[in-house]
């Protein structure tokens, strides 16, 4: 029997080690802080279920081949536990950006028949679920010559808005420099490259008005999800989403940015500990995620296909929206591993139907809603 170690209590990882503790019978959790990692498995008392105060050399002392090793500490840690997962014959799992690093493994991980998967929570996971259905289902009706706008944004926020329409469960320094980085998308066919709070539009959802920006590189999902190569991409974007008015409120940040003194680091961290000592999310206050992928297709100008993905999620306490669509999300891919369901190699989250239909069943068990709508 494959062990599963778990590495990070977060908040944004509490539901799927319940999970796991509840379903399995080998399960170690390591955390920084042995409480919290004892915590997060109290609700059940199995002899091989355990907690253990996180050490590296130690942790992989306690490994097999076959194993799977889970990674929710920060991204810049990942690199190190894939090499020593694929050094251990390990498999690994991670809900963050596939980075080239781990990717450059790919070749050695497929040797060794170990399974590498990334990006599989919620933004980055869920909605690349979304994705790979909504094109499974444009290429059922045509793979001609046709024009595609493609829109995917995902955002957590307060369930009541405050005045700063946002809070923090963590350091709002990474929040802030993301802002910052360059964002790359298509749009009128073309790729764009923009700085993202200079870049905030209105975005309806569901009838509910949103503020959005681009994040990241969109352009290489453009292959992620098998768009057909006769496909005109006119709009492709991945972003961010936030409350109606946040772009006011956020404006001294914004002016920041803009003025970026020579010691804007200090500043961002300045402005971080001010933000989280006024925006912090109190205990069991409710939080709230809205995800939306959107794909349209158009034939000499006319509309042939029209068709979204949400889900609007609300929760507290241990069981924040963000925290059980991520987590559960992540534990459900473990299933998987275990079941020899997902091709070996360095992956990200699976394209195949089946295994999409498996995530959505289990995230139904945790009452968590996702509708389908067709324009």
């Amino acid at each position: 029997m494959k062990h599963v170690h778990w590495i990070g209590t977060g908040l944004s990882s509490i539901p799927g080690i319940r999970r796991l503790a509840k379903n399995l019978n080998n399960l170690t959790v390591w955390n920084r802080t042995l409480d919290k990692a004892l915590k997060s498995i109290d609700h059940v008392d199995k002899k091989n279920v355990n907690a253990k105060k996180f050490d590296i050399d130690l942790l992989f002392n306690k490994t097999n081949p076959g194993d799977i090793v889970i990674s929710q500490l920060p991204a810049n840690k990942h690199l190190e536990i894939a090499e020593l997962c694929l050094k251990n014959k390990c498999h690994f799992a991670s809900t963050s950006y596939l980075n080239p690093e781990i990717n450059a493994l790919d070749t050695d991980v497929k040797k060794e028949n170990l399974v590498f998967i990334n990006e599989i929570g919620l933004d980055p996971g869920i909605d690349h679920f979304f994705s790979h259905l909504l094109v499974s289902d444009l290429k059922k009706i045509s793979t001609e010559k046709i024009e595609v706008v493609y829109e995917s944004y995902c955002g957590g926020f307060p369930a009541i808005p405050n005045e700063f329409k946002y809070k923090f469960s963590w350091s709002p320094a990474g929040v802030i420099k993301a802002l910052n980085n360059d964002a790359k998308y298509i749009t009128k066919g073309k790729i764009n490259t923009v700085t993202p709070y200079k870049s905030i539009n209105s975005y309806s959802i569901s009838g509910e008005n949103f503020e959005a920006y681009p994040n990241r590189d969109s352009t290489p999902y453009v292959n992620e999800y098998l768009f057909d190569e006769k496909w005109k991409v006119k709009e492709f974007v991945r972003g961010t989403l936030r409350l109606d008015g946040w772009k006011d409120a956020w404006q001294d940040i914004f002016s920041m940015l803009e003025n970026g003194s020579d010691n804007i680091e200090a500043d961002i961290n300045q402005k971080s500990e001010e933000l989280l000592k006024d925006n912090k999310y109190l205990p069991d206050e409710e939080d709230r995620v809205v995800l939306s992928v959107k794909l349209k297709a158009f034939e000499k100008n006319h509309k042939i296909f029209d068709s979204s993905y949400f889900l609007d999620e609300k929760g507290s306490g241990e069981n924040t929206a963000m925290g059980k669509l991520v987590s559960i999300t992540l534990s459900a891919a473990i299933d998987l591993i275990m079941d020899n369901k997902i091709d070996s190699g360095v992956t990200t989250a699976p394209h195949k139907t089946e295994n999409i239909m498996y995530f959505f069943k289990i995230l139904k068990d945790y009452k968590i809603n996702i509708q389908q709508e067709n324009g």
